[in-house]
C-alpha cells in the first residue's frame, strides 16, 4: 500500500467553471453520507443465474465468490439467529456481494481473450527519415526533465518545460471547448476523496497491489485517498441524489490531476507512458436505465473525432471480458499510432458501468411514468490524458530537422505558434553531488 504523509487542501484550478447554482435545479439533494449499497439481490441470489454469474467472474478474472454469497444468504434465512450474529452475517454478506463484478454485454461475452477492432481512422504518417521517440525529441529540444527527481517527487515523475508545457495547456482547453460545445457541463473537482467513494466506483484501496495512494490517517483525519481520475469525484458529487428525468442524459466534465501508484516494467510503457501523476480531462455521463448504450457510442465518437482532428492515426477496440474491470458492462479503448515506438498505444477509453456505481452511491432518477425511483446508469470516458497524447503528437508531427509541427487546432491556444523548436530560453541544468553530508562529518570531527 502506498502512503503519502501529506496534508494539503483540495486542488481545484479549472477556470470559468460552471458554478454549483447552475446545476442545483437538476437535483433533489438528500444527506451526503456514503450510503449502504443497494445491490440487485434478486439477481445475485437467484439460483437461476448462479452459473451465469460464475462464468462471468471466470471470464472477467474477477475476485468475487458467488458460492460464498449464496452460502451467506442461506444462513441469513435462519430465524433463530441472534441480532448480533445476524448483523455480523449481513455485513459479511454485503462485502461478499460487492465483490461480484458487473454483468458483461452479451456481444462482448462472445469474444475470446483478444479485443475486437471496430474502427480504424486515418493512416500512418510516412517519414523520409527514421522517426524518433518522444523522449529523444523532448531531450533534443529541451522540453522535459525526468532526471534526478527520485529524491523530490519519486520515479515516474517529470517536468514539462517551455512550449511542451504550453501544449499541455493547449490540449486541455482545446478539449474543454469541444466538450462544452457538446453539451457537457464543466465542474472543478477535489483530488482528495474518501476511500469509500473510490471503492464504490469499483477500485480496491486497501490491498497490497492497489493503484491508489492513501493519505496518512494520522495527518489527515479519516480514510482518504488521492483520486486516480475525476470520474470518482464526479460520481461522488452525484451521490445520494435523485435526478430529474427531463435533464437526462447528464453530461459532466472535469480537468484534474490524477494520482496512481501503478508501476510497470514493460518496455512499451517506458518514459512518461505510465506515470504516477498527470493531467486528464474526464467525461462522466448519467442516463436512464435503458439509454447508456447510446451515450457510450456518443462518447466514443466524440473521442475519435477529437483525436483524429489532431492528425493521429487511430484504432478503436471493443475490449474482451477480462479487460473490463469490476464496474464496466462494456468498454472501448482508443489507441494512437506512435511512430517513434512503432506501436499503437492506448490514449483513451470509455466505459458503460450501467447501475454498478449508482447502486453503491445511491444515484437515482424519477421515471417518466411517475413510478418508483430507479437506479441511473453511469458512464465515463477519457477526453484527454495529457502525457500519452503528447507522446502521440510529438512522434507523429516531428520533422526531419528536429522541430515539431503544432496541429492546426492547437495553434490558437499557443499564441499562433506553428512549430515547437529548441527551448533556448530555459537554462541548462547541471547536476552535482551534494557536499552537505561531507560538511556535516567534517564539523563533527
Amino acid at each position: 500500500m502506498k502512503t503519502l504523509s501529506i496534508t494539503f487542501k483540495t486542488l481545484c484550478y479549472v477556470k470559468n467553471t460552471y458554478q454549483y447554482n447552475a446545476l442545483k435545479p437538476l437535483f433533489t439533494v438528500v444527506p451526503r453520507n456514503v450510503p449502504e449499497p443497494e445491490l440487485d439481490i434478486d439477481y445475485l441470489c437467484n439460483l437461476k443465474y448462479k452459473l451465469e454469474i460464475e462464468e462471468n467472474i471466470k471470464r472477467r478474472k474477477g475476485v468475487g465468490n458467488i458460492n460464498r454469497v449464496f452460502e451467506l444468504h442461506r444462513k441469513l434465512q435462519n430465524d433463530t439467529l441472534s441480532e448480533e450474529n445476524r448483523m455480523d452475517l449481513m455485513k459479511e454478506f454485503k462485502e461478499a456481494a460487492k465483490q461480484i463484478p458487473n454483468k458483461t454485454c452479451p456481444l462482448v461475452a462472445l469474444y475470446d481473450d483478444s479485443p475486437k477492432v471496430v474502427k480504424v481512422i486515418g493512416n500512418k504518417t510516412k517519414f523520409d527519415f527514421q522517426p524518433k521517440e518522444f523522449s529523444d525529441i523532448a531531450k533534443m529540444l529541451h522540453l522535459m526533465r525526468t532526471d534526478n527527481l527520485s529524491n523530490m517527487s519519486g520515479h515516474k515523475s517529470y517536468y514539462f518545460m517551455g512550449e511542451l508545457a504550453e501544449m499541455e495547456q493547449a490540449l486541455v482547453w482545446f478539449t474543454v471547448k469541444k466538450l462544452l460545445a457538446s453539451n457537457f457541463q464543466l465542474i472543478s473537482v477535489p483530488d482528495i476523496l474518501p476511500c469509500q467513494i473510490i471503492e464504490s466506483c469499483g477500485l480496491t484501496v486497501k490491498e497490497d497491489r492497489t493503484q491508489v495512494y492513501m493519505l496518512d490517517d494520522h495527518l489527515y483525519e479519516g480514510d482518504h485517498c488521492l483520486s486516480g481520475t475525476a470520474e470518482m469525484a464526479l460520481a461522488g458529487y452525484l451521490m445520494n441524489r435523485e435526478l430529474c428525468v427531463t435533464e437526462l442524459p447528464l453530461r459532466l466534465a472535469a480537468v484534474s490531476r490524477c494520482y496512481r501508484a501503478e508501476t510497470s516494467r514493460m518496455s512499451e510503457e517506458r518514459g512518461i507512458y505510465r506515470v504516477h501523476q498527470f493531467t486528464k480531462v474526464e467525461m462522466f455521463g448519467v442516463t436512464e436505465h435503458d439509454s447508456s448504450a447510446a451515450l457510450l457510442e456518443e462518447f466514443r465518437e466524440l473521442q475519435e473525432e477529437t483525436f483524429s482532428s489532431l492528425g493521429l492515426h487511430l484504432q478503436t477496440l471493443d475490449m474482451p471480458p477480462h479487460e473490463l474491470g469490476a464496474p464496466a458492462f462494456r468498454k472501448y479503448d482508443i489507441e494512437a499510432w506512435m511512430p517513434g515506438r512503432q506501436m499503437f498505444g492506448e490514449v483513451s477509453s470509455c466505459s458503460d458501468c450501467t447501475d454498478y456505481q449508482s447502486r453503491r452511491l445511491n444515484i437515482k432518477y424519477q421515471p417518466r411514468d411517475g413510478g418508483s425511483s430507479l437506479h441511473a446508469h453511469t458512464l465515463n470516458g477519457t477526453a484527454c490524458a495529457v502525457p500519452r497524447m503528447l507522446i502521440s503528437l510529438l512522434e507523429t508531427h516531428q520533422q526531419a530537422d528536429g522541430i515539431v509541427a503544432i496541429p492546426e487546432p492547437l495553434q490558437p491556444y499557443m499564441k499562433g505558434k506553428v512549430v515547437i523548436g529548441f527551448q533556448d530560453n530555459i537554462p541548462e541544468m547541471k547536476f552535482v553531488k551534494s557536499k552537505h553530508k561531507k560538511d556535516i562529518h567534517r564539523d563533527q570531527d
